[in-house]
């Protein structure tokens, strides 16, 4: 029980962090270079991964690190960034809370990955939670940031199944994971290069803010997020991201001092209640009967593997 909270707590890095960087992105980074900031936020990331794991892609994970690397951080990315600068904080983070019910259904329908009850429970709950946060009727939503975060989050489903179905026990996490930041974040770099020219200048505060998404928000909450999914339950691991949105939604008070209504307080408990329903100790319970879902980048071998939540579960590449 209490190695289960441990490990969760570790893996709770990943979305808070994320939840951070709406707010990061939108009030620090240059709203014009989305492009840029997408390929400051990758590119070293990745190769400081890299060195860390000091291993090259061999055969079909060249093509396969470019398409994941694609999906889960190059188009993602940008679309993450835009989405940032032209919706609220609170939104923003919000929006990319469906993503595990979207990931278990995903999974479902192309890796017979059955979802575990109280995961679905928790999923529907946390959905709950974030409609309250963000169907306030305050605040006048763009469009346009709406369109490139519901997109992120599609896309990055599909990276996910996609790396489920490429899992290769060979490649240790660390090393996949930096191929895909490297790949993505190359292909931004090209780009930017030709899109938006020469790089932006960045100030001060710029500069911190782009160092803290792409080590703090990048590099290390990727390898948190596997480090979880390793130890826990997949749909475990996908319900603590619904942390993000709170994160941005508390983020956003905090320094942004953006007003927090009574409906927004009360969809943040109930965020809180779907994280907790999803909990090892009470999924253990109908794992019996199903098999968890992967709202990131949980192996293909889990549509096989023994139904005993506490199996250890490897990961490939990927994340949100």
């Amino acid at each position: 029980m209490e190695g289960n909270l441990r490990h969760m707590a570790l893996t709770a890095y990943a979305p808070l962090t994320w939840g951070a960087s709406y707010y990061v992105t939108r009030h620090l980074l240059p709203a014009d270079s989305p492009l840029w900031g997408s390929a400051l936020r990758a590119l070293p990331a990745g190769l400081v991964l890299l060195l860390v794991a000091r291993r090259m892609p061999h055969g079909s994970w060249w093509w396969r690190s470019l398409v994941l690397g694609t999906l889960n951080m190059g188009a993602f990315f940008v679309l993450v960034y835009v989405a940032a600068q032209l919706l609220p904080t609170s939104v923003a983070a919000t929006v990319m809370a469906t993503s595990p019910l979207v990931m278990m259904l995903i999974a479902w329908a192309l890796v017979a990955q059955r979802p575990a009850l109280p995961a679905v429970a928790g999923g529907l709950l946390g959905l709950v939670g974030v409609g309250a946060m963000v169907l306030t009727g305050g605040t006048s939503l763009d469009p346009r940031g709406l369109v490139a975060s519901v997109s992120a989050m599609l896309m990055s489903s599909v990276g996910f199944v996609l790396a489920q179905r490429w899992h290769d026990d060979r490649v240790d996490v660390v090393s996949s994971t930096a191929w895909q930041l490297v790949a993505g974040g190359t292909t931004l770099l090209v780009a930017a290069l030709v899109v938006e020219g020469a790089p932006p200048r960045l100030d001060g505060p710029a500069r911190a803010g782009m160092a803290f998404l792409s080590l703090a928000a990048t590099a290390l909450a990727y390898l948190a997020w596997f480090a979880g999914l390793r130890r826990l339950p997949a749909g475990t691991v996908g319900l603590v991201g619904l942390l993000n949105p709170v994160a941005g939604l508390a983020l956003g008070l905090l320094v942004a001092h953006e007003r927090l209504t009574l409906q927004q307080a009360a969809g943040a408990l109930v965020v809180l209640a779907g994280v907790a329903l999803g909990h090892p100790t009470l999924a253990r319970r109908t794992r019996s009967e199903s098999t968890p879902a992967a709202p990131a980048d949980a192996p293909v071998e889990t549509r096989t593997a023994s139904r005993d939540p506490r199996r250890p579960v490897t990961t490939g590449a990927g994340a949100a």
